[in-house]
Order: C-alpha cells, then sequence, then structure tokens
C-alpha cells in the first residue's frame, strides 16, 4: 500500500530537523508539496538548496530566540500548519557524577525547548481552529537506563506535557500527540550507543531502524487521517533488511 499524504502548501516547522528523523521529515513533507521550515542550532549541508526547505538557526532552549524565529516565519509563509518537536540532547553520565550544567540543558532543549515551540505557534493555530504538533518522547522515559537520567527525565516530562497540552487545546481542533520512535540509526543514537555492548543489543531485540522508517508514522500523525489528539504512537520494532517469505 501507498502513502497517499499530500501536504498541498502547507506550512511545517520540525525542530531538531537537519539531521536524523526530523531531517528526514522535512525532506518527505517538502517533496509532497510542503513546505518544510527547520530550527536546528547548525544547518545541514543534505537539507542546503532542497525546494521548499528552509533552515533556521536557532537554539530552541532559547524562548526569545523561538518567537522571533517563530515570527518571521509566519511573516513569510503566512502561516504554521504543524509542529514536529524533536531537537533533543542525550549526554551519558551518573548520576553521582553529573554536571548540573549538563542536568540543565537536556532539560532546556529537550523539555524547555518543546514549550516554547508549541507556545509561540498555538495562537496561529487557535485562531484557525486547525494544526497539528507531534512531540517526541522515548521508551526510555518508561525503562529508563543507567547513565540516560536526564535525557529520560526530560522524555517522561513530555508525555505528562502532550497529554495536558492535548486538553487545552483540543476546543480548537489542534491536536497534540506524542511518538516512541523506537530505536533509529542516528548520530545521537551512535553518540550515546557506541560500538559494542548496547548497540548490540537493541540490533539483537528490537532492531535498529532507519530515520526515513519513522517518517510514514509521523506523515500520519500530521494528516488530517490522524484525527485522535492525547494519544501515542509507538515503533517497538524495526524489519530486519531481509526477512522470511
Amino acid at each position: 500500500m501507498k502513502s497517499s499524504f499530500d501536504a498541498r502548501d502547507d506550512v511545517l516547522l520540525v525542530t531538531g530537523g537537519a539531521s536524523g528523523i526530523g531531517g528526514a521529515t522535512a525532506r518527505a513533507f517538502a517533496e509532497r508539496g510542503g513546505n518544510a521550515v527547520v530550527f536546528d542550532i547548525a544547518p545541514s549541508e543534505d537539507l542546503a538548496g532542497l525546494d521548499r526547505v528552509e533552515q533556521v538557526q536557532v537554539d530552541v532552549s532559547d524562548r526569545d530566540a523561538v518567537v522571533e524565529a517563530v515570527e518571521a516565519v509566519v511573516a513569510r509563509h503566512g502561516r504554521i500548519d504543524a509542529l514536529v518537536a524533536g531537537a533533543a540532547v542525550q549526554p551519558r553520565c551518573d548520576v553521582a557524577g553529573m554536571d548540573p550544567r549538563a542536568w540543565r540543558r537536556t532539560l532546556a532543549v529537550n523539555l524547555d525547548g518543546v514549550v516554547w515551540c508549541s507556545q509561540a505557534v498555538l495562537p496561529g493555530m487557535i485562531a484557525r481552529r486547525s494544526g497539528s504538533i507531534v512531540v517526541f518522547s522515548s521508551g526510555l522515559a518508561h525503562s529508563g537506563r543507567a547513565q540516560a537520567s536526564a535525557y529520560a527525565a526530560s522524555k517522561g516530562a513530555l508525555i505528562s506535557y502532550a497529554k495536558s497540552l492535548a486538553a487545552e487545546v483540543a476546543d480548537y481542533r489542534v491536536r497534540v500527540n506524542t511518538i516512541f520512535p523506537g530505536v533509529v540509526d542516528t548520530a545521537q543514537f551512535r553518540a550515546a550507543n557506541p560500538a559494542g555492548g548496547e548497540r548490540e543489543y537493541w540490533s539483537a531485540t528490537t532492531g535498529i531502524g532507519e530515520p526515513d522508517d519513522v517518517v510514514g508514522c509521523l506523515l500520519f500523525l500530521l494528516s488530517d487521517a490522524a484525527t485522535m489528539t492525547g494519544s501515542t504512537l509507538t515503533r517497538e520494532r524495526a524489519f530486519a533488511e531481509e526477512t522470511v517469505a
């Protein structure tokens, strides 16, 4: 079955979209006729020059910078129809030796960044009575993992945040859903899971997916076909490259 998702001339804001799942989503959205605006702390050469993909250098933990950047996007495009909040950092550190700055930075990007971006795009969505926000959480929010307390805590908080926000804006027909993308081979995943040990564990158990594997799930949540809000979409397992017929 082929996807029929058509972004028409919709405007999508993707945070953390210079690479990984965000970058794949921006490309796919643009290929389907939409305009993808990527917020990231550094631009991507892979996205440079692509039609309907615009990169803006923004630190999402800086509320004033987010507000200014969103206002500029609205001035250029007229509106923002959807937000995919994927910007995140994932430091590895034992709690006993954690630098307070690392803890604060993780929450500032992973949690505060989602709050500031959704806060900035919501007035327009509420006024139009239409919009979709997708928040990235993680299975680690439930399972936890050694040396990942800050990341897991931020992702756990996002589950509650997204459900609460969904309840707040449901009457305005703005949808807020959460995605657990599963184990995906991104630069951040490789940095947090060096070769050996945990990477081999994920490969042998759930499998390791590619960024493009998550795009279909995200396009569905962004589309009018996804009539739910306050829900969680979970990719639990990745298909192996070869399957038995």
